[in-house]
């Protein structure tokens, strides 16, 4: 069996990878360059951990990852206003979580590709022939490929799914905000940030920044807009959302790199009425984007696609493996969805009440057993395991 997967970020790597296992013939597929460098922190935990865990993952996530002692949000002299510590919030997800950067997760999972999966960068699909007997794939160099199966795991703004079931603004929900993302060099501001990631405690925009190894800063931006058009120039538009802020904010925009270098986007969902169709299938983003507010896309896509896998090994047919993994999985995603849309008030307040409420909240945080009530409502329901998921 032969599958042309498009898109080589978490979920396209790991389906990649667990086909292959299981004898496909598997050729992957990146419009970019080369793999990502720019990208959030993460909360990794949920049913993306379980899967890492059976894969043989976990040694090098944590790794990988960070020590986060707090999340503490302070006013524009850089007094901590509340903060939520982070070993609490561990214990509430059983301490199953690591603090990882997107690309670190991608790294991991590109280490243990097998050297049989054909990894092309700077190519992508233009036209796609689903047959009942496979799939006939145009690619932007001129040249096609035949395959029994073809998978969309290229995000947000998949082009498989624009190719297989219609245009993006059919299936894309915009949430009312825009987000950012660089990094840059700075000893100073490092020193200051210690193991914290320290968030300006603002209305309806927010800056976090969080020290990485190598005296570097990454910042992320996030601010209510109701317009998803994107700009052209991404740092000025940083410059013009964020320059009033204060605290270190103005010295983290004034090393804001060129706009090559800066991850811009509009955050929103993926809600598309089928998963599949014939011998094309979506997963990850490209199908159930959660978005940030929900915080576990990055976990569930890798989930996504180890069960899609599991699927596909247990099924009689390719379609009928598809079928089976958009009815197991389908449900857990929505709830996710339904969740990041209702905690908006929480993610980024929009006025001042709704700031001191989430002050509040968050020092109700460190009485015991509470901690657990927080992070249910900012992550919804426990996702059942990998472990069940393979039983049913």
């Amino acid at each position: 069996m032969k599958a042309i997967i498009c898109g080589a970020g978490i979920a396209g790597l790991t389906l990649a990878r667990r086909l292959n296992t299981l004898g496909w013939h598997v050729v992957l597929l990146e419009r970019a360059p080369g793999p990502r460098t720019q990208g959030y922190m993460m909360d990794f935990f949920g049913p993306g951990y379980d899967a890492a865990e059976a894969m043989g993952l976990l040694p090098r996530l944590h790794e990988l990852g960070y020590q986060v002692s707090e999340a503490c949000f302070v006013d524009r002299d850089g007094r901590t206003r509340a903060r939520l510590d982070f070993e609490r919030f561990s214990r509430a997800m059983n301490s199953r979580m690591v603090n990882i950067l997107r690309p670190d997760l991608e790294l991991a999972l590109r280490e243990n590709l097998p050297t049989e999966v054909d990894l092309r960068f700077s190519i992508g699909p233009v036209h796609v022939d689903n047959r009942s007997d496979g799939v006939r794939v145009t690619l932007s160099d001129g040249r096609v490929l035949h395959a029994d199966l073809l998978v969309g795991a290229d995000g947000v703004h998949s082009t498989v799914r624009t190719l297989v079931f219609g245009e993006e603004r059919n299936h894309l929900r915009h949430l009312g905000f825009h987000t950012a993302a660089f990094t840059f060099h700075a000893p100073e501001i490092h020193a200051r940030l210690a193991d914290r990631y320290c968030l300006t405690d603002t209305v309806d925009r927010q800056i976090g920044l969080y020290g990485l190894r190598g005296e570097k800063v990454a910042v992320f931006a996030v601010h209510r807009t109701s317009d998803p058009t994107l700009p052209t120039d991404p740092r000025a538009a940083l410059l013009d959302n964020y320059g009033s802020l204060g605290w270190v904010v103005p010295t983290a925009l004034a090393r804001c790199p060129a706009a090559e270098d800066v991850y811009y986007d509009q955050v929103a969902q993926i809600e598309t009425p089928r998963w599949h169709s014939g011998r094309v299938v979506l997963v990850g983003d490209a199908c159930h984007a959660v978005s940030l507010l929900a915080g576990q896309g990055a976990s569930l896509g890798l989930a996504g696609a180890y069960v899609l896998a599991e699927r596909l090994r247990r099924a009689a047919s390719i379609e009928e493996g598809a079928e089976e993994y958009e009815r197991l999985w389908r449900p857990v995603v929505e709830e996710k969805q339904r969740t990041a849309r209702s905690g908006v008030r929480w993610f980024l307040p929009h006025t001042t009440t709704q700031l001191v409420m989430r002050r509040i909240a968050l020092g109700l945080a460190r009485l015991p057993g509470i901690a657990r009530l927080v992070a249910r409502s900012q992550t919804g329901k426990p996702v059942t395991t990998i472990t069940e998921l393979e039983r049913q």
